[in-house]
């Protein structure tokens, strides 16, 4: 059908109208705290909501259907509803961080989650973690913008207007419109539009699942006849190979290990923890968010063999990679009108994801270092500012890097790549600071050290499958970190004590 003047009209309103909407909270901040964490008097249950919306990026909206999608020789490598094995980890992970990682975040007043290290072991490993965090986070949005890209490309591919460099446009159009409003409005305005952005894209994902099941003959009956012949059934596997990222060990085991990461020592995700109003509203919050995203990975996996349904009875568009199946359906078989929604849900989701990004980058490169390194020299007013040009600049930056991610190959599994080999040392950290007493700073950042260069040779000369990063990454900095603590130096101080007993 191609996308129409009213298609267009839809995009537009959501467009303006969200970044019109986030805006608005410019003056709900008077100081950085305000900014970076708000006032402390949002609702668990849309704080929630917000985490759910934050990890839902382009990746998984268009990545999963596109994974549900393909065929693979082995349903451990996708193709089926096996990646709920993952999902079920990450709700194992969301107890475990309530169980360990919140209560250091409550304990005393911190505004990112490197300041535990810092209590813990001092500076200097402070800012070795919150550096991982500013490149991987900066390495990882920028393919999510890019996967935002294939979608208006998609669109505007599909239609009468044609463009050089579709996928420089859309890159420029989402990463500016996302800016305005983080700039303005600071992390109130980012946890309310994600709330919004959320409500579109599940409601657009329903829609086009609708649409599907309307458009395959035979309706659900036949959706599920090819899924069974096609091997898109398989939920559950019990293979031992760690080269396959989908089975049950991969998926609870490494998985769990994954969220503990992203949710536990991320700044994108704990930012959102420490916004709620105390610790009993910061578990509910992310336990609730957990059953909501196995709820969406559900209806994202559908999508993806509900797609494979209608193309074995319709032409297939011609396609760079599978990551373009979802939108290039939208565009060329949805009503004029649905179209533009559901195109309209898939920016909700990169913009939700960008924006969080955004704020968090700009929080911990002023807390964990513009501000300790200028003492009281500075007014909270003059922060504020800094706070907010340093949101635009990792704009900049952001859009640059999607640009570079173009050649870096499919968007889902590049994206979750690049998180995890990073995402084990700085676990691995967190862990040897909340569970240990002997190990110092000097062995901790060794640890950081040798478990960051080994996950980037597992990387490279293994085929060991992504879900297993973390949690291979997470033992050996503890191993090593455990190790050299047992190493005396010459004069060497020891630092007793848990978090909370440390200044550094």
């Amino acid at each position: 059908m191609g996308f129409s003047a009213l298609d267009y009209v839809v995009l537009a309103v959501y467009l303006v109208g969200i970044t019109i909407f986030g805006s608005r909270f410019r003056h709900s901040h008077r100081t950085v705290k305000d900014y970076f964490l708000g006032r402390r008097n949002t609702s668990w249950i849309v704080i929630s909501l917000s985490i759910v919306a934050t990890e839902t990026s382009t990746l998984t909206l268009i990545g999963v259907p596109a994974l549900a999608y393909t065929v693979y020789a082995r349903p451990e490598l996708g193709g089926s509803f096996t990646y709920l094995q993952v999902v079920a980890g990450y709700i194992v992970a969301r107890f475990v961080i309530s169980w360990l990682f919140i209560p250091a975040y409550f304990d005393g007043e911190m505004l990112t989650a490197y300041e535990l290290l810092n209590r813990r072991f001092g500076v200097q490993a402070k800012h070795f973690a919150a550096s991982l965090f500013l490149v991987m986070r900066a390495l990882a949005e920028g393919v999510r913008v890019f996967a935002a890209s294939l979608v208006l490309a998609a669109v505007l591919s599909a239609s009468a207007l044609h463009l050089p460099n579709l996928w420089l446009w859309s890159i420029v159009i989402v990463g500016v419109l996302t800016l305005v409003y983080t700039f303005e409005g600071g992390i109130a305005a980012v946890i309310w539009t994600d709330l919004v952005q959320l409500i579109i894209y599940i409601a657009g994902s329903l829609l086009a699942a609708y649409m599907l099941w309307r458009l395959v003959p035979g309706g659900w009956t036949a959706i599920l006849a090819d899924a069974r012949a096609s091997g898109k059934l398989h939920a559950i596997s019990w293979s031992t190979d760690v080269t396959v990222p989908f089975t049950f060990w991969a998926g609870v085991v490494g998985g769990c290990f994954l969220t503990m990461a992203s949710h536990g020592v991320d700044q994108l995700l704990v930012q959102r923890l420490l916004t709620c109003q105390n610790e009993r509203d910061s578990r509910k919050a992310l336990i609730t968010s957990g059953f909501v995203v196995f709820a969406q990975f559900v209806l994202f996996l559908t999508i993806g063999l509900m797609l494979h349904a209608y193309y074995a009875t319709h032409p297939l568009p011609a396609m760079a990679s599978n990551d373009e199946i979802f939108p290039a359906f939208i565009v060329r078989s949805l009503p004029h009108g649905v179209a533009g929604l559901v195109i309209a849900a898939i920016f909700a989701a990169a913009m939700s994801n960008l924006s969080g990004s955004l704020n968090s980058l700009a929080s911990t490169t002023v807390i964990d270092f513009y501000q300790p390194l200028v003492g009281g020299a500075v007014s909270d007013a003059q922060l504020l500012t800094l706070s907010r040009w340093l949101t635009a600049a990792w704009g900049v930056a952001l859009i640059g890097i999607a640009v570079l991610a173009r050649d870096w190959g499919s968007v889902f599994t590049v994206g979750l790549t690049i998180a995890s080999i990073v995402y084990g040392p700085m676990l691995g950290a967190f862990l040897l600071g909340l569970l240990t007493t002997r190990v110092r700073q000097r062995d901790v950042m060794v640890a950081i050290a040798a478990s960051l260069g080994v996950m980037i040779g597992v990387r490279l000369l293994t085929p060991l499958a992504w879900t297993w990063y973390v949690l291979v990454g997470a033992a050996i900095c503890v191993a090593v970190g455990w190790a050299a603590s047992l190493v005396e130096t010459p004069g060497g101080s020891r630092v007793a004590g848990r978090v909370g007993s440390h200044v550094g």
